[in-house]
């Protein structure tokens, strides 16, 4: 049982209890996944934290859900296509440097 942040504090923050418990719950995934953390706890638990983090209004929920989530889809293509740029970039130094390499071998036998 959770005993602080009480639920009144945190209804003071978030004014659904619904979206309190989404907002608590998206965060402690956060957590899970290595996340950095924006207080110190006193929570174990990654719920408990993330209630103390709401309760401290370092985590909020944003005001408009569907912007939020068209601005972590297009970050997510983002960090996607420069990956792709990147390893084509690696693809392309790798196919030179084995062209080179065919080259000067033939050179090698010419000789």
């Amino acid at each position: 049982m959770i005993l602080e942040p009480s639920i009144d504090e945190l209804l003071s923050k978030i004014k659904s209890k619904y979206s309190l418990v989404i907002l608590a719950s998206k965060r402690s995934h956060e957590l899970q996944e290595g996340e950095a953390s924006t207080v110190k706890f006193k929570s174990v638990k990654n719920v408990g934290k993330a209630l103390e983090e709401i309760a401290a209004e370092k985590v909020f929920s944003h005001p408009d859900p569907e912007k939020k989530r068209e601005q972590v889809r297009r970050e997510k293509e983002l960090r996607l296509a420069a990956a792709r740029h990147k390893e084509e970039q690696v693809e392309k130094e790798r196919m030179k440097k084995i062209a080179e390499q065919a080259k000067k071998e033939k050179n090698e036998r010419k000789v």
